[in-house]
């Protein structure tokens, strides 16, 4: 069934919505949209967005180790365009990839980096939601992964991104707790 659902997606190919498409699914590539978006939020714009770009990187990593390392290698699903042949290889999209399908990497990155920035911040968060869903569904237009690898990703990378936040709420929570203490003695010692 997931298979006739791809082929569905293949009847939509045209060659801007290809275009578009491809392009989409590359800043996925390696996380690197979202990457270099934690980069700048903790180098450059760190005072406003400092925090969500921690929660970002956490969340990456957390994607990069559970669905590229773990998950991929448990269940050593087939690439659709594995299973089916004579899926169209847009742009030789599928000349290099070399590891297994389930989950999406690019999904699962994106959703982690979106969700972990939609904690810190909604507007922008929200418009990373969207550039995470696009890219979603540019994974099933190349036929690159199933709908249920997607959807998988879409909640794992979810998590991971909710657990970067949590993780550095914690941290930025302990510090808080630290630097008030540690005024008050302060205080009291100078009395």
């Amino acid at each position: 069934m997931e298979l006739q659902i791809l082929h569905w997606f293949e009847s939509l190919h045209n060659p801007v919505l290809d275009m578009i498409m491809y392009v989409i699914t590359s800043l996925g590539n390696a996380g690197a949209i979202w990457i270099i978006m934690a980069l700048v939020f903790v180098t450059v714009l760190r005072k406003r967005y400092g925090k969500a770009g921690w929660s970002i990187a956490i969340g990456l990593i957390l994607s990069l180790i559970m669905c590229n390392l773990v998950m991929k290698n448990m269940f050593a699903r087939v690439r659709p365009f594995d299973a089916d042949p004579t899926f169209e290889n847009l742009f030789g999209i599928f000349n290099g990839i070399d590891d297994w399908s389930f989950p999406s990497g690019h999904t699962s990155a994106s959703f982690a980096a979106a969700a972990a920035l939609f904690m810190w911040h909604k507007k922008e968060g929200t418009w990373a939601l969207i550039l995470a869903t696009v890219i979603a569904f540019s994974r099933l237009y190349l036929t690159v992964h199933y709908p249920t690898d997607v959807l998988a990703s879409i909640v794992l990378g979810t998590l991971y991104g909710i657990a970067g936040w949590f993780i550095v709420k914690k941290i930025s929570e302990r510090r808080l707790a630290k630097s008030i203490a540690t005024s008050q003695s302060e205080t009291e010692e100078t009395r």
